[in-house]
C-alpha cells in the first residue's frame, strides 16, 4: 500500500490552525463505490455524492460519509436535532436553523482544499418551497418523510478524479473545536484515520448481481391516456396566459421485501450499485437513513456557491439515444436545431437568471455556456450555465429560496406553475425535484436537482419522472419522453 500523507493546518485561524486535518493517498484502481463500501456501516446512515462522468469541470469531485454525528430534519416551522444524546425538538424556519448551526464557526476557505470539508450533506424536498410561498394543497401527501433531512459529518473522504487521489479530512464541529482540547481532538482525528486506512487492504464487498425488486408489479399514478389528458390541461393553462411552459409528472412505484433477508440499507444499495453502471451521471448519489434510501444519477445541478460565485446549471430539452451512430448523430442534430426546444430552453434559461438576479450583484450575471448537448446512456440534453456574483447583503439561504425548487422541474412563471402542479399531479412530489447535496463547514455548497431519481420507504420504491409541456407540445409525445427519461431507473430494476 502506498504511504499516506498527513498534514494539518490546511487553512488557518484563530483557534483551529490544526484543522481541517488532512491525509491524501493515491486512489490506485478504487472507484467511488469501492471507496463507500468499505466505509458505510449496516444500518446506519451514509452517504455518496458521486461524479460518475468522466472528469470534467462538472465531473471532478466525489465524496464519501458514513456514521454522522448529528442528524437535522424538518418541516413547515419545526425542527430537530437527533445525536447521541437524545433528540430536541424545535419551533422556527428550518432552512434558517440549518444555515445557523452551520454558520457560526466556519472553516476558511483554502484553494489547497477541496470544496467539502465536512459539514451537512442531506436532500430538500420539493415540497420545502412551502416554508416561504402560499400553495394550495390538492394533491395526496403519502410518503412520510421531512421535508428536509441532512447528515452532519466531521470525518470525509473526498476524491479528485483529476488528480487520481484520495483524501481523508477531520474537520471537528465548531462547537468542539470551541470547547475541547485542539491535542485530544488532533489525537481523535488521527485514530479514526487511522482505522479506516486499515480498510484499503481489506477486499471490498461483493454487490449482489440480482435486484432485489420484481419490476413486473410496477404501479403507475398515471396511463397513459390520463396523462395526456393532463398535458392538455396545461396547454388549457398555456392558451389562456396563465403560464408560457410546465413540467407535469408521473410516478411509478413498486413493492420490495426487505424482510427476506435484505435492509432498506441494502436494497438501496444494490439499487444505486446497478444504476451508477448503467446510467453515470456528474451529480449522481446515494443517501440513506433509518427509513429511507434516495437512488439517483442526476444530469442537473441546481446550483453551486463558491465563495461568493453562484452558478445554475439548467437543463431543458431532451432526446432518446440512437441505436446506431447515425441515428445517433441525427437525433442530437434534430434536437440542436428543434425551434420548440430552443424555445423551451430559453426560457428556462432566463428564468435561471432572473432567479440569480434576484440575489446577486447587479450585471454580474451571465450566461457563460449555452445549449451546450450532453449525452448520457439513454438520452441527451440541451444544457447552459449561468453565473453570477452573490450580494453581500444576501446570505445562502436567501439564495436557496431564490432558486429553490429548480425552475426547469416548475416550469414559467414559477409559483403558478407550481399551483398548476399541484393540481393536475395526484401525488406530492417528496424528494423528486427537489435537491440533494452539501453544506460545507467553509460555506460552500452544492446541491443537484433530484431527477432520475428512486426514493424507497417504507417497503416500496418510487420513481417519478416528467415533461416540460409547451403551447404546441404533442401530448402523446411527452408522455414518451417520460419513458425515455425513466428507461435508465427501469433497467436498473430489471
Amino acid at each position: 500500500m502506498s504511504q499516506p500523507v498527513l498534514t494539518s493546518g490546511s487553512a488557518t485561524r484563530p483557534g483551529t490552525g490544526r484543522f481541517p486535518l488532512v491525509r491524501t493517498r493515491p486512489l490506485l484502481e478504487e472507484n467511488p463505490w469501492d471507496v463507500y463500501r468499505r466505509i458505510a456501516t449496516p444500518h446506519r446512515p451514509s452517504v455518496l455524492l458521486e461524479s460518475g462522468k468522466p472528469p470534467s469541470g462538472q465531473a471532478r469531485w466525489s465524496f464519501v460519509a458514513a456514521d454522522p454525528y448529528m442528524v437535522f430534519s424538518g418541516g413547515p416551522g419545526r425542527y430537530t436535532f437527533e445525536t447521541e444524546h437524545g433528540t430536541t425538538h424545535h419551533r422556527g424556519d428550518p432552512l434558517v436553523a440549518l444555515f445557523g448551526v452551520l454558520g457560526p464557526c466556519l472553516v476558511p476557505r483554502s484553494d489547497s482544499l477541496p470544496p467539502f470539508v465536512g459539514g451537512a450533506v442531506g436532500y430538500a424536498s420539493y415540497d420545502t418551497v412551502r416554508h416561504y410561498e402560499t400553495l394550495p394543497s390538492m394533491a395526496r401527501r403519502d410518503l412520510p418523510l421531512p421535508d428536509l433531512e441532512f447528515l452532519f459529518f466531521d470525518l470525509v473522504i473526498v476524491i479528485d478524479h483529476h488528480t487520481r487521489l484520495l483524501h481523508m479530512i477531520f474537520t471537528p464541529a465548531p462547537e468542539r473545536l470551541l470547547a475541547e482540547s485542539h491535542e485530544a481532538l488532533y489525537r481523535e482525528g488521527t485514530a479514526r484515520m487511522d482505522e479506516l486506512d486499515s480498510r484499503w487492504d481489506a477486499p471490498v464487498p461483493t454487490s449482489p448481481r440480482e435486484s432485489p425488486i420484481k419490476a413486473s408489479s410496477m404501479e403507475g399514478t398515471h396511463s397513459e391516456r390520463e396523462y395526456v389528458e393532463r398535458v392538455q390541461q396545461c396547454q388549457t393553462y398555456i392558451g389562456a396566459g396563465d403560464i408560457y411552459q410546465a413540467n407535469l409528472a408521473q410516478r411509478f412505484s413498486v413493492a420490495f421485501n426487505p424482510a427476506e433477508g435484505r435492509s432498506l440499507h441494502a436494497v438501496g444499495q444494490n439499487l444505486y450499485h446497478r444504476l451508477r453502471m448503467v446510467n453515470p451521471s456528474p451529480f449522481a448519489g446515494l443517501f440513506v437513513t433509518g427509513n429511507l434510501a434516495l437512488v439517483s444519477s442526476s444530469p442537473e445541478r441546481l446550483v453551486q456557491v463558491i465563495g461568493n460565485r453562484v452558478t445554475a446549471r439548467p437543463i431543458a430539452g431532451t432526446r432518446p439515444r440512437g441505436r446506431s451512430a447515425m441515428e445517433d448523430h441525427a437525433l442530437m442534430d434534430n434536437l440542436r436545431l428543434d425551434a420548440k426546444e430552443r424555445a423551451e430552453h430559453l426560457m428556462l434559461v432566463d428564468l435561471a437568471r432572473n432567479d440569480l438576479g434576484r440575489v446577486c450583484e447587479y450585471g454580474s450575471v451571465r450566461v457563460e455556456e449555452f445549449m451546450t448537448i450532453e449525452q448520457y446512456s439513454h438520452v441527451a440534453h440541451l444544457v447552459s450555465e449561468v453565473t453570477g456574483t452573490l450580494k453581500p447583503a444576501c446570505s445562502t439561504p436567501d439564495l436557496i429560496r431564490s432558486v429553490f425548487p429548480g425552475g426547469t422541474i416548475t416550469g414559467a412563471p414559477k409559483i403558478r406553475c407550481m399551483e398548476i402542479i399541484e393540481e393536475l399531479e395526484p401525488v406530492r412530489r417528496g424528494p423528486y425535484t427537489g435537491s440533494l447535496g452539501y453544506i460545507s463547514w467553509t460555506g460552500d455548497v452544492d446541491f443537484n436537482i433530484l431527477i432520475r431519481t428512486m426514493v424507497l420507504t417504507g417497503q416500496r420504491a418510487y420513481l417519478q419522472v416528467g415533461a416540460g409541456i409547451v403551447a404546441d407540445s404533442d401530448p402523446r409525445r411527452e408522455y414518451q419522453e417520460t419513458l425515455y427519461k425513466a428507461q435508465a431507473l427501469f433497467e436498473a430494476l430489471q
